[in-house]
């Protein structure tokens, strides 16, 4: 997952027509001096959307600083009230109202830069993507890139995707579950930082409908196993591959200019395609 930035950058509006300030270059900041306490977005995202209000346990992202440009400020700016939702725990979610249609909804949980998930979304524009990151200058990228192309069916939430799920979502309101090239946390004792564990496929299971499915996709092949073991011993989830092995990469997830530059070096990228599983004694979705 993408981690969060909280440095002190600019939102002077830009007023070029693809949202570059004209006294800069594109993809250079804008910085000026904020009073103490003076949001960063003041329309935008907060910094701690969910606060203390929360146990405090160990988290599959850490905050880092990063800056932003004018345009992904712009577009905090513009769209955060219209496409973009905080994570604060202290409401349930209507998922057909926040998209102003039923169709069915996907949760992708770290999306970088928004790229593959801009791709996936005027690939498919009748499936709905939730897409949540902590990531500042993603979250203004995605809402400019979904802007710029006409997307109307994503949206953008800030904060813990685990309180999302277990505080906002309604059980079995998804219809999937995406987890691309989350942090491999690769040091030993950092495993228990790793988001595709046991407790939190057990919560993810309880709103996800059954027949959804969980597509997770690492470049780090340690942590492809782990995340193939986890999932294979999970009851609630199946392998939909029939030697229970990896997926090959499916047509709707792009391949992305970091997941090119990484089978250029000889990394080795794996898909994991799982389905929810629809227990006996579980009554159907919507029953």
């Amino acid at each position: 997952m993408s981690d969060s930035v909280n440095t002190p950058e600019s939102t002077q509006p830009p007023t070029t027509p693809d949202g570059e300030h004209p006294d800069h270059a594109p993809g250079m900041s804008i910085r000026h001096t904020r009073a103490k306490g003076e949001p960063r977005f003041p329309d935008g995202p907060k910094a701690d959307p969910a606060g203390s209000h929360f146990e405090r346990r160990i988290r599959s992202f850490q905050p880092r600083r990063s800056r932003v440009t004018a345009g992904q400020a712009d577009a905090l700016q513009r769209l955060w009230p219209k496409w973009g939702l905080d994570i604060d725990g202290h409401r349930g979610l209507d998922l057909a109202d926040l998209f102003g249609s039923d169709n069915p909804v996907v949760l992708e949980i770290g999306f970088g830069m928004g790229e593959a998930t801009a791709q996936m979304a005027a690939a498919d524009p009748r499936t709905n993507i939730l897409a949540v990151d902590v990531h500042t200058p993603g979250q203004g990228n995605l809402l400019n890139l979904a802007d710029r192309n006409g997307m109307s069916n994503i949206r953008v939430a800030n904060g813990d995707a685990i309180i999302l799920l277990r505080e906002m979502l309604a059980p079995d309101s998804l219809d999937g579950l995406r987890v691309y090239f989350p942090d491999p946390w690769p040091k030993k004792r950092h495993h228990k930082r790793r988001i595709i564990q046991p407790d939190f496929l057990t919560l993810a299971a309880t709103r996800i409908k059954p027949g959804g499915t969980v597509h997770c996709a690492t470049d780090w092949e340690p942590y492809a196993e782990q995340m193939l073991e986890v999932l294979t011993a999970h009851p609630d989830f199946e392998n939909t591959q029939a030697d229970g092995g990896f997926a090959p990469r499916p047509e709707f997830r792009p391949l992305t200019r970091f997941e090119g530059q990484g089978l250029d070096k000889g990394h080795v990228v794996n898909d994991l395609l799982f389905r929810r599983v629809q227990h006996e004694d579980q009554p159907p979705a919507g029953a």
